[in-house]
């Protein structure tokens, strides 16, 4: 099967050396990684059959956020524990879009307006539930960054998962939203969203490098029901240890030219778009993030710091609804990067006899 790794290979080198800004050491960090994911250049292990012999190289992840090979695991458990200890309600999926007049500043100053579209889109909404016409009480909120369309164009956006109600502080109690429709009205929670990034850009210093138009004309803020909110956290669960290219989308890579599928979201259908493998290179780099920035963050109820007021809310809804209280999943250690062959894998080659480890294979060292 064609593979991420494939491309960078091939087209890696000439990428690094086209004209233009030199490459971002993050962007350096995910070519070196990818390539050398799961290679001997990371070690591992060898493994044999203590019935016929046969045996079989098993090596390292490279464990890269923006790796389409590594994070199976991990989004698994990733997604186990928000299932363990989001509340048994309703949701909303909020999505924040950054308007196009603000991707050349962001692309420049990524951390600072990634981080501010996260801040500003959690702000906009605790304020307006706060609003006792609307909620009145603080709902929980799990935000993931997006930089991404479906064919990997530039487009940083926030989805936000978000209970369709919220604990009441001072009443200690759950209380639900005033209109079963929606939680907050969409075009106030677009301007409020669009005055909070205005005045982070401000207490940045990158306020003059806006168009003044953008400032005048509405934002792209969508309010929709997420029903019990299980498909949403499935969806985001997919991206929240890597970005939107996995190695099944990758399809033909022949003279240079590289055509990936994806579903276009309006029509449903599939379609396909070919470019030479610089561009590509290009196009998926851009995703990459800085080194150090948390694309998942969790606000309102569902901030670290409101553990207890999540526990209470989520027992009262339980009681409510007449249905036992789950044991909240226990948090994994962090995994081997050793590929998962355990103790007592049945060998693949005679089906009999059963896999042990007999070599430790060093960073760098030799292949089979």
């Amino acid at each position: 099967m064609l593979e991420l790794a494939d491309i960078v290979r091939a087209a890696g080198e000439v990428y690094q050396r086209r004209p233009g800004p030199p490459l971002l050491p993050s962007h350096r960090r995910a070519l070196r990684d990818i390539v050398a994911c799961r290679t001997a250049a990371l070690g591992g292990h060898v493994h044999a059959c203590d019935h016929c012999g046969a045996r079989q190289y098993s090596y390292h992840s490279c464990r890269n956020r923006h790796c389409p090979t590594c994070h199976g695991e991990q989004t698994q458990r990733w997604l186990d524990r928000q299932r363990a200890r989001l509340p048994p309600c309703a949701y909303f999926l909020l999505t924040f879009t950054l308007p196009a007049e603000l991707r050349a500043l962001a692309r420049a100053h990524q951390k600072v307006v990634y981080g501010l579209l996260m801040t500003a889109a959690a702000a906009a909404l605790l304020k307006l539930t706060a609003d006792p016409r609307y909620l009145g009480a603080r709902p929980g909120a799990l935000a993931v960054l997006h930089t991404w369309t479906r064919a990997l164009l530039y487009h940083p956006h926030v989805h936000m998962l978000v209970t369709a109600g919220g604990w009441h502080d001072s009443d200690r109690t759950w209380v639900p939203p005033t209109h079963a429709a929606f939680l907050v009205p969409g075009r106030a929670l677009s301007r409020l969203f669009r005055a909070k990034v205005r005045a982070g850009l401000r207490k940045a210093g990158l306020l003059d490098q806006v168009p003044p138009a953008v400032w005048s004309h509405e934002w792209v803020v969508h309010v929709q029901h997420a029903g019990t909110g299980a498909k949403v956290l499935d969806y985001l669960a997919r991206y929240v240890f890597r970005i939107a290219i996995v190695n099944s989308r990758l399809e033909h890579f022949a003279e240079d030219q590289v055509t990936f599928r994806y579903r276009d979201g309006r029509t449903g259908t599939i379609k396909r778009c070919t470019l030479d493998a610089v561009a590509f290179l290009g196009r998926f780099l851009q995703h990459v993030l800085p080194q150090g920035f948390s694309k998942v963050r969790h606000d309102g109820l569902f901030s670290p710091a409101r553990h207890d007021l999540l526990a209470q809310a989520r027992a009262q809804l339980m009681a409510a609804s007449s249905s036992p209280v789950p044991v909240e999943a226990a948090i994994a250690p962090a995994p081997s990067p050793v590929p998962a062959i355990g103790p007592r894998s049945r060998c693949p080659a005679c089906g009999i006899g059963v896999l042990h480890i007999i070599e430790v294979l060093h960073p760098g060292g030799r292949s089979p």
